[in-house]
């Protein structure tokens, strides 16, 4: 079964990343948000690929029993191979891998698939839309960067709303077995996410935005309701 059935089709998606929740009390926060969001997003950092160090198997598998949606873990690591059993048996979903680990990553897209789970690509500001193409059959999604790797607060590149429409453009052009959706990550703010959404974008990668709202049922029911490129 493809990945994107369990959702409804059509909306634009709401990621949760914990990473912008309160580290706290992660299980509180999963609980709070669990009834508006579609799926949860967990980066994971080495101190090698990208600056710093982020969520590992252990805490997954803690959080896992708090919440039947899907888990989506972002792999900004130098040796994605060496973790992806680990992130499975945590309770993965979807595992998402860099189009700059290069060999490597058509390497764990297949692994990804061997563990009964869904493979996504993820593509760094720098990183052409065109660096995909080759992957488009074996993935489920492609992750578009709107800042920097590894950071986090800082405003939406001025490139990012057109590196997505090139890219949707260049899947209209591709027939793939299954459905490949476009997410974007980084610099989500309300100002933003119509932009990108109207650019293409499946599925934002909602932090602050969505952990810091006082409403945050509004927020997520605000960016469900946004049309997208081919609507009026």
């Amino acid at each position: 079964m493809n990945f994107w059935s369990h959702f409804e089709d059509g909306r634009l998606l709401v990621e949760a990343s914990l990473w912008s929740a309160d580290l706290t009390r992660l299980g509180e926060e999963v609980r709070r948000i669990d009834p508006f969001v579609d799926l949860y997003h967990l980066d994971v950092s080495d101190a090698h690929f990208v600056p710093g160090l982020l969520f590992f198997p252990d805490l997954i598998a803690a959080l896992r029993p708090l919440t039947r949606r899907k888990f989506h873990v972002h792999l900004m690591v130098e040796e994605p191979l060496n973790l992806l059993e680990d992130f499975a048996s945590a309770g993965a979903d979807l595992i998402t891998v860099h189009a700059e680990n290069g060999r490597a990553a058509y390497r764990a897209i297949e692994r990804i698939h061997a563990l009964g789970l869904s493979a996504g690509l993820a593509l760094s500001l720098d990183t052409s839309p065109h660096a995909a193409l080759p992957y488009l059959e074996g993935i489920e999604m492609i992750l578009m960067m709107g800042t920097a790797l590894g950071v986090k607060g800082v405003g939406l590149s001025p490139l990012a709303a057109g590196r997505i429409r090139d890219l949707k453009a260049l899947l209209s052009e591709r027939a793939v077995t299954s459905p490949v959706r476009i997410g974007a990550d980084g610099g989500i703010r309300s100002h933003t996410v119509p932009e990108l959404r109207a650019a293409g974008a499946d599925v934002v990668v909602m932090g602050s935005l969505l952990f810091k709202s006082d409403h945050p049922e509004k927020t997520a029911a605000w960016a469900h309701s946004l049309p997208g490129p081919q609507e009026d």
